[in-house]
C-alpha cells in the first residue's frame, strides 16, 4: 500500500512538472495557446506578472468557486494549483524562442504530446482534479448540464476574455482542442494507477477533458 501511494505521488509530481513545461513550450512556439492559457497570458500581459504567477493566482481564485459547488480539493488539486505555474516559469527560463516556422511547428507538436502525457499522468494518479477541471465537473453536477456543455461554456468565456486581454490565439489553439481529448483517452489507461481496497487517500475521478489543470 505504501509503495502504491509513493508511486501515485511521484506520478502526480512528474505529471504536473511536465504540464508546466508543456505550457512554456506552447508559449515559445508562438502559434496559439489553449483557452485557459490564452486567459493566463492575457492577464500576464496586462499585469506584468509572469505567466506562472498568474496561473497560480487564477488556480486559487477558481478554487474559491468550488465552495458554492460543494467541491472538495484533494492533495493533487493543491499541488496542481502551485506546481504547474512554477514549472511554466522554469520552462520559459530554459527554452529559447524560435524565429522560424519549422522550429515553431516542432515545438507546438512536442508541446501537445507532452501535455497529453502530463495530463494522463496527473489524472491517472487519482489524487484530485485540477482546479479548472473541478470547476467544470462541479458546475455540471450542480446545474444538470452535461460536462461537455459546462466545459464549452467555461472555455468560450475564458478564451474570449483572454483574447481581449491580449492572449495568443492561433492554429495551436485549434490543434490543441482537436488533439488533446483523443490523446489523453489513448494514454490514460497506461498511466491510471489501479485502485486498492486500502488506499491511503481517497481516489478522485478526474474528467479527462484537460484544457488546463
Amino acid at each position: 500500500m505504501e509503495s502504491m501511494m509513493t508511486r501515485r505521488l511521484l506520478q502526480l509530481l512528474i505529471g504536473l512538472a511536465m504540464y508546466g513545461i508543456s505550457l512554456a513550450m506552447f508559449i515559445r512556439a508562438g502559434l496559439g495557446l489553449d483557452p485557459w492559457d490564452v486567459f493566463h497570458q492575457g492577464l500576464a500581459v496586462k499585469t506584468g506578472l509572469s505567466i506562472g504567477t498568474v496561473v497560480v493566482i487564477v488556480s486559487f481564485l477558481v478554487l474559491l468557486l468550488w465552495i458554492p459547488l460543494r467541491q472538495w480539493p484533494g492533495i493533487g488539486t493543491l499541488c496542481n494549483a502551485v506546481l504547474v505555474g512554477v514549472f511554466a516559469d522554469v520552462g520559459l527560463a530554459l527554452i529559447p524562442e524560435f524565429s522560424h516556422l519549422g522550429g515553431q511547428a516542432g515545438m507546438l507538436a512536442g508541446a501537445i504530446l507532452l501535455n497529453g502525457i502530463a495530463s494522463a499522468c496527473y489524472i491517472g494518479a487519482r489524487l484530485g482534479p485540477g482546479a479548472r477541471d473541478g470547476l467544470m465537473t462541479g458546475l455540471a453536477r450542480r446545474t444538470g448540464w452535461s460536462v461537455r456543455t459546462s466545459r464549452t461554456g467555461i472555455e468560450v468565456v475564458v478564451l474570449a476574455a483572454g483574447w481581449l486581454l491580449g492572449g495568443s490565439v492561433g492554429v495551436g489553439t485549434v490543434l490543441y482542442a482537436l488533439a488533446i481529448g483523443p490523446l489523453v483517452q489513448l494514454l490514460l489507461p497506461r498511466f491510471t494507477v489501479p485502485e486498492t481496497k486500502a488506499a491511503a487517500l481517497p481516489a478522485v475521478a478526474a474528467e479527462p477533458a484537460v484544457a488546463a489543470p
